[in-house]
């Protein structure tokens, strides 16, 4: 016969902390992980950023038939 509660035969009815490091450890591990997102993300619009603005410099010089400059 089967009891009721063989499914969850190794679960625990007591919740199991880690205590205060645990907490901290976790706590340094986001902070780490979001100021490499922030890092991340403003690296890349620095290096994005040209990658249109100057082909769209050049289209717009060719729609409006700018003149090169000459030296």
């Amino acid at each position: 016969m089967l009891r009721h509660n063989t499914i969850n035969a190794f679960r625990s009815d007591t919740l199991e902390t880690h205590g205060p490091l645990g907490t901290l450890w976790v706590g340094l591990g986001l902070c780490a992980f979001y100021i490499a997102l922030v890092w991340i993300n403003t690296l890349l619009g620095f290096v994005l950023t040209p990658l249109f603005i100057v082909p769209a410099t050049w289209l717009q010089d060719k729609l409006l038939g700018k003149a090169r400059v000459r030296d």
